[in-house]
């Protein structure tokens, strides 16, 4: 099979979930290609170390993320983002993409030139780099004339990037969808509930923090972005049309949730079966070694 991660944060590791899934079923993964934490993941996959990674996040939690947080004073990012590449990098080597068992390739944009960029050779390091190089919060790549920041910007799911041997089936795992109203009309529910709650703690906050509080600027431009990207997804598996796509939409985890890593991979491995069974039911085609 062809394998495609999308971007979404820390959503993405339900795509380790969702690569063991796959791997229980009997599916052999051929060919990786990956957007952002899917170019992250995918690329941990390709070089062997996939279970050792899923280790490491276990140990993630907010103290721990805070010290891989390298802040920066720069004007146009907040985040340097070399001390997590460099933590990765402890037990999973850089090595030319290349030269790794299956081929592999991660998607980035080229803020110049407004297009989009493939790494298919190189450094497998750089090319995780460049393509998680969120706007504004990473540090963005500057590469042979080009400034590289996140691929999910023009294409979240790269499903016309992955490489296909004859008989491949073609899979997409995405969780670049969010569903807001759930998560808004979770909001709501607990802002009714502070709102009854008359304790002395619940009234001086009443009067200290304003009304709407997450409704923002911060959110305003977060869900716009999340909304465009999810539709550039959307767009894509219409146009690729691919055999089986394992489609995630969360309420309850965002982009930051690194210290949540079991339970979202629970999500992909539970999001995968399903889709798996739908794919049985509509095609008579192998189910396995593909």
């Amino acid at each position: 099979m062809a394998l495609v991660l999308s971007s979404g944060g820390a959503r993405g590791l339900a795509h380790i979930g969702a690569i063991e899934e796959l791997e229980a079923n009997g599916y052999r993964i051929g060919s990786i290609a990956g957007c952002s934490m899917g170019a992250l993941i995918g690329g941990v996959y390709a070089a062997g170390k996939l279970e050792r990674f899923r280790e490491w996040m276990k140990t993630v939690d907010r103290k721990k993320m805070l010290e891989l947080t390298d802040f920066s004073l720069s004007l146009n990012h907040l985040v340097k983002g070399k001390r997590i590449i460099e933590a990765i990098m402890e037990f999973v080597p850089d090595v030319a993409i290349e030269d790794l068992p299956i081929p592999y390739c991660a998607v980035a944009t080229d803020l110049i030139a407004g297009k989009e960029v493939v790494f298919n050779k190189g450094s497998l390091f750089e090319a995780i780099r460049a393509s998680i190089s969120l706007p504004s919060f990473y540090e963005p790549v500057q590469r042979d004339g080009m400034i590289l920041i996140d691929g999910g910007v023009l294409n979240p799911i790269p499903l016309n990037r992955v490489r296909r041997m004859a008989g491949d089936i073609l899979v997409g795992v995405d969780v670049s969808g969010h569903d807001y109203k759930s998560q808004w009309e979770e909001e709501r529910r607990l802002t009714e509930r502070q709102r009854n709650d008359r304790s002395l703690k619940a009234r001086i906050l009443e009067k200290l923090i304003p009304d709407n509080l997450e409704f923002n600027h911060y959110t305003l431009l977060s869900r716009t972005s999340s909304l465009m990207i999810r539709q550039n997804s959307i767009l894509m598996t219409k146009l690729m049309k691919p055999d089986m796509l394992v489609d995630i939409q969360m309420s309850r985890y965002g982009g930051f949730d690194y210290d949540k890593s079991e339970k979202i991979i629970a999500i992909g491995r539970q999001r995968t079966r399903q889709a798996i069974n739908r794919y049985l039911t509509t095609t008579t085609r192998p189910t396995a070694a593909q």
